[in-house]
């Protein structure tokens, strides 16, 4: 088993930021690449950011130029930085990581959810 702990949300003011962790531990081999998702209230979970263990990033139109993800292999930890927040970016953040093969198994990871508040 992987388990995901977050950390680092809270409550900022529009234009501010925050700085979201999660820390991989237990069966860290079964996962490689690692996202960050969030649901808002009423909406679906929504994919924000991922990146491989190579270092290939991805990230959701509506976040592009404001977040920044990375990770440090060393510690199993993967970091969201979030700049200019704006009040839509409100939401439960999520990390992620989905299995590789040799897990044998093919659900995802995930953490327990960290709140992230933009208040206007």
């Amino acid at each position: 088993q992987v388990q995901l702990v977050e950390s680092g949300g809270g409550l900022v003011q529009a234009g501010g930021s925050l700085r979201l962790s999660c820390a991989a531990s237990g069966d860290t081999i079964c996962i490689s690449a690692m996202g960050w998702y969030r649901q808002a209230p009423g909406k679906e979970r929504e994919l924000v950011a991922a990146i491989t263990s190579g270092g290939s990033t991805y990230y959701a139109d509506s976040v592009k130029g404001r977040f920044t993800i990375s990770r440090d292999n060393a510690k199993n930890t993967v970091y969201l930085q979030m700049n200019s927040l704006k009040p839509e970016d409100t939401a439960v953040y999520y990390c992620n990581a989905p299995p590789v093969r040799l897990c044998g198994h093919s659900y995802d990871y995930w953490g327990q959810g960290t709140q992230v508040t933009v208040s206007s």
